[in-house]
């Protein structure tokens, strides 16, 4: 059994901001292999399914982004999963342009609180991810506000191909092939002017 976890912020709020891409790409996944994820368990909205014939929980955690670890931890330990192994992260990161994934097999944070979050709860920073590109945070622009805020209608056509990526990085990663996807993913995608 796999765990995917997108990470995001709970509210309609939230959504379609830079900071919930970890959400849209669960929900392209429930919706190409038409699982629902509306169960509560761990403080998460969480779905069963079959991905390739794969058994995987699908999971929105609902803690806030920055305490995403203490969801996840409940998750883990309600499936008794091995996180290295079993568990796979999809988040959003402001060093990839917009249409670019990276997949991971390990890592530290990098700045983010809810992977600092992850790795505090689990007490390892030893599981795959695949990180989404939002794009770099203008100058005089303030962090936070930026996560927060939507993409230009250049840049959401770019990242709704970089939700398909990710959706195909996840399949191979279930199937035990995460050097095939960082092989296949982890490019540079320029963002020309007529995109953004």
């Amino acid at each position: 059994m796999y765990i995917i976890a997108g990470l995001g912020n709970p509210s309609s709020r939230y959504e379609g901001t830079r900071h919930n891409v970890g959400f849209d790409v669960i929900d392209v996944l429930a919706e190409q292999y038409n699982i629902t994820v509306d169960m509560g368990k761990c403080r998460a909205y969480t779905g069963k399914g079959m991905i390739e014939g794969q058994k995987v929980i699908l999971v929105k955690p609902q803690t806030y982004m920055n305490l995403s670890g203490e969801s996840l931890r409940g998750i883990v330990d309600y499936y008794k999963i091995n996180p290295e192994e079993q568990l796979l992260v999809i988040y959003d990161d402001i060093s990839l342009n917009p249409g670019q994934i990276r997949v991971r097999k390990k890592g530290s944070a990098g700045g983010h609180n809810g992977i600092k979050n992850i790795i505090v709860n689990l007490g390892t920073d030893v599981f795959p991810r695949i990180k989404v590109g939002i794009g770099e945070k203008p100058k005089h622009y303030d962090l936070a506000d930026y996560v927060l805020s939507r993409f230009s209608k250049g840049e959401r056509a770019l990242v709704e191909e970089a939700y398909e990526d990710a959706v195909r990085a996840a399949v191979k990663i279930l199937n035990g092939e995460i050097d095939s996807a960082m092989n296949a993913y982890n490019r540079k995608v320029k963002l020309t002017e007529e995109r953004k």
